[in-house]
């Protein structure tokens, strides 16, 4: 089967033509920079900063970035964005500095502009960061999907949420089943987890299992890019989103977006699906960009309806029709399934779950709890006493937390403090299982003396037919339709 390629609002096209980026600059010497450069720092999380400033900042020489602040993620801070993807402008590169610096920094270098650049907090939060910034004399910028989206030669599906830990991943997987169902060649671009070298991680493949020991891939990335490669789709990532894009396009007939947190697509989409939780209501509206994201969408799918209160999905869809009323709102499950349930039943467990559903996404368990629950087990343990270094670390700054264990692995040591605190509950005599709700194989990079039991959960429509209709509608596949809806009809999958 084969596609056409974008369609819609011509004027809408118009305004969201591509940005100019240094991958379609001059090579040559930079321009002249006038007698006083804006100066700028991108307050970010490693991702959306460093896509801004390519693709806003990067070639422009009325503006300096002195620097760009981390938070969320540990051990950014203190290193700097590298020459080879600053640019000309920038020979020393970029310093990177802990956003707790934020004041001292606007002082000492005299800002002008402050960019707020990353994603999943609540809009009280980001309004304090402006007044910090009001105060101190520098102007507070949020840049528009107009300024920052890029526009691919590819049709673009672009998945994002309200929050982190909605159920983003399987609804990409759902969807890529589906694409490639209908003939398609799909490649999934990830939002970016730029963690280790930055320059050697400017555009990144994944094929393979082996790809992802090659670039030393963290937990959290292997979180979401192993399920990709186990459904034979090839993954890219990295830090330059346009090259990124470009390579992906020449193998590929349709480019999927798989959003990271809540933050809006670095591509134009053509089908712009968003994850409402039911578990979490009202934050569809509480948090940036998630509204943006909800305010954009062509589809709603209000997810874990399984799970959730009636009163709590009417609730989710009455909000989502206020603010963005063009927009199909889809009902799905997350349903749950525990690989080996008999492993599981009777037995003192304790339960992984994946790491920023429950940090920064303030999530109190998930997949794992459910699968764990569901199985049987006789008590789900709290390893806050057995926690060791970072681990206690991320208990003490998210209390929410206590009672699983998040998977935090985001390095070599905190790959190390999880598997010390496991282990240290195994030779407690405590704990008799793990079971793992990340949606990867822990065993590929934890070794512990207990039974590592996997909890898969997956996206089932409710209607079912919803997902493949809009694909047909928003790419014009070239398909009456009846195959994906009968393929889908039912699916759990």
């Amino acid at each position: 089967m084969g596609c056409v390629g974008h369609v819609g609002d011509p004027a809408a096209e118009t305004a969201m033509s591509t940005p100019t980026t240094t991958s379609t600059t001059n090579p040559g010497s930079p321009a002249t920079a006038p007698a006083h450069r804006t100066r700028v720092v991108v307050l970010g999380a490693a991702g959306r900063d460093f896509h801004d400033f390519n693709v806003v900042f990067r070639d422009d020489p009325a503006y300096e970035v002195v620097a760009f602040t981390a938070t969320q993620i540990p051990d950014i801070d203190g290193r700097r964005y590298p020459p080879d993807l600053s640019g000309s402008l920038y020979p020393q590169g970029i310093p990177i500095v802990a956003e707790s610096e934020l004041a001292a920094l606007l002082e000492r270098e005299h800002v002008d502009v402050v960019v707020f650049a990353y994603s999943d907090v609540r809009h009280e939060q980001v309004m304090h960061l402006a007044s910090t910034c009001i105060a101190a004399g520098a102007d507070f910028r949020l840049h528009s999907a107009r300024h920052t989206m890029l526009r691919s030669t590819r049709p673009v599906v672009a998945v994002t949420a309200v929050r982190t830990g909605v159920g983003k991943s399987q609804t990409t997987r759902y969807l890529a089943r589906m694409l490639v169902d209908l003939g398609l060649r799909v490649v999934a671009v990830r939002h970016p987890m730029p963690y280790g070298d930055l320059a050697a991680q400017a555009c990144q493949r994944f094929a393979t299992y082996a790809d992802l020991d090659r670039h030393e891939c963290t937990i959290e990335e292997r979180e979401e890019y192993e399920p990709h490669l186990d459904a034979g789709v090839v993954v890219y990532a990295g830090v330059d989103y346009e090259r990124i894009l470009r390579e992906a396009e020449q193998e590929a007939d349709v480019i999927l977006w798989d959003g990271g947190n809540n933050d809006l697509p670095f591509y134009v989409p053509d089908l712009h699906v968003v994850l409402a939780d039911p578990l979490r209501p009202g934050d569809e509206t509480a948090y940036h960009p998630g509204e943006a994201n909800v305010r954009m969408a062509d589809v709603v799918v209000i997810a874990k309806c399984d799970s959730a209160r009636t009163a709590d999905v009417e609730a989710v869809e009455r909000s989502v029709r206020a603010v963005n009323q063009r927009a199909m709102i889809l009902r799905a499950d997350s349903p749950v399934t525990v690989d080996d349930p008999a492993a599981v039943a009777g037995r003192r467990v304790i339960v992984v779950e994946d790491g920023p559903t429950l940090t920064h996404g303030s999530m109190t368990y998930g997949a794992g709890v459910v699968g764990a629950r569901a199985a049987g087990a006789a008590q789900l343990l709290d390893p806050t006493t057995y926690a060791v270094g970072s681990i206690a670390a991320t208990y003490a700054k998210y209390p929410n937390a206590r009672g699983v264990l998040p998977a935090m692995g985001y390095g070599a040591e905190q790959v190390h403090d999880l598997e010390a605190t496991i282990r240290a509950a195994v030779e407690a005599g405590e704990c008799e299982d793990v079971v793992s709700g990340t949606p990867i194989d822990l065993t590929r990079v934890l070794s512990v003396p207990a039974p590592i039991v996997r909890a898969r959960y997956e996206l089932r429509e409710v209607v079912p037919g919803g997902l493949a209709a809009a694909l047909r509608s928003a790419l014009a596949l070239e398909t009456t339709g009846a195959d994906a809806d009968a393929t889908y009809a039912g699916s759990s999958s």
